[in-house]
């Protein structure tokens, strides 16, 4: 290609991409609802992605954000989103084993991740990606994956030692996996909406739960909680979907500047997680309402040997094939 055809042809991209929609029309709405407040990463990410969107199509496009379970509990967003009330969400991953997608709940083991490079070689490789295809038999798209976190558990007593575990109603999200391993450490599992956990942990309802530290911090879990555990035993996070009609209704331009603007906030937010994780911690600790406790060699080897146990059964569900490939993802360097 000639040097003025390459010049012409990259004048004609950039045009395309800000001359989106004609002048005259209405704006694209995004809905973009969630169930955390703005200044956690997914909160974050959302504004992020709303700025870059809104910049680069000139307005042409409008992401409005519904934060804090505004629209829907954790429970019914995915069903508002497959119905079109609502365009774009970014549900924790292991909603997605009710619909039928049990490979999902791979991210709710524990300890499968040591840290988040490995997490990341699972979801930016082959099968985070296979995963994402796959809810596309559901009418959903998904475009990426957000890191909460690595989840401590919190309760008004010590849990220390495996025995302290016994006997207690701990919060969980709606999860196989996460039930089977909290029943193999004695504890009753208690799934419960996220906008009602504050209540409940206030009220007793629950004795505490798992939860990233920043979840703690910014729905104000610690104000009733006396005790965080560092167990950083299991992973939180979300993938961000979008209604799949919506999406192949939407101009070639449109998704390229969506899918760039995605990625750019996908970055983002799995860059300031883990720092978001430690400050809250931080914060926490100044507050002086809640202790931390770090547990010993022997105790955090005996609850890993305890909640790994549950492995065999839970690979059924699972799916030995995608074990086993992310078993070996996670052995490469």
């Amino acid at each position: 290609m000639s040097f003025f055809k390459h010049t012409l042809y990259s004048i004609v991209l950039i045009l395309g991409s800000i001359c989106i929609t004609p002048a005259n029309s209405s704006p694209i709405v995004i809905k973009f609802s969630h169930v955390v407040t703005p200044d956690t990463p997914k909160g974050k990410g959302a504004e992020y992605f709303k700025k870059l969107v809104e910049e680069r199509t000139k307005g042409n496009v409008k992401v409005q954000i519904y934060p804090n379970s505004q629209l829907y509990k954790d429970k019914e967003e995915l069903e508002a989103l497959q119905l079109g009330a609502v365009e774009m969400l970014a549900p924790s991953l292991s909603k997605f084993s009710p619909m039928g997608f049990t490979a999902f709940e791979l991210f709710d083991l524990p300890y499968l991740f040591s840290n988040y490079n490995d997490l990341h070689k699972v979801t930016n490789g082959k099968i985070g990606q296979q995963l994402l295809t796959s809810l596309s038999t559901k009418g959903i798209k998904g475009l990426g994956y957000w890191d909460n976190g690595f989840k401590v558990m919190s309760a008004n007593k010590p849990l220390v030692a495996l025995k302290d575990f016994r006997g207690k109603k701990m919060r969980i999200q709606s999860s196989r996996i996460l039930d089977a391993q909290m029943r193999t450490l004695g504890v009753s599992p208690q799934v419960m909406a996220f906008s009602e956990v504050y209540q409940g942990l206030q009220t007793g309802v629950v004795d505490g739960t798992e939860q990233t530290p920043s979840q703690i911090y910014t729905q104000k879990f610690f104000e009733v909680q006396k005790f965080i555990t560092l167990t950083n035993h299991g992973y939180l996070g979300y993938a961000v979907v979008v209604n799949k009609k919506f999406w192949d209704g939407l101009t070639p331009q449109i998704r390229s500047v969506l899918e760039a603007a995605m990625k750019e906030s996908t970055d983002y937010v799995n860059k300031i997680a883990e720092q978001d994780n430690q400050e809250s911690l931080a914060k926490i600790k100044a507050s002086g309402r809640t202790q931390l406790l770090a547990l010993t060699p022997e105790n955090q080897s005996s609850l890993k040997a305890a909640l790994t146990s549950i492995y065999p059964e839970q690979e059924k569900r699972i799916g030995k094939d995608v074990l086993d490939a992310v078993r070996k993802e996670l052995a490469t360097n």
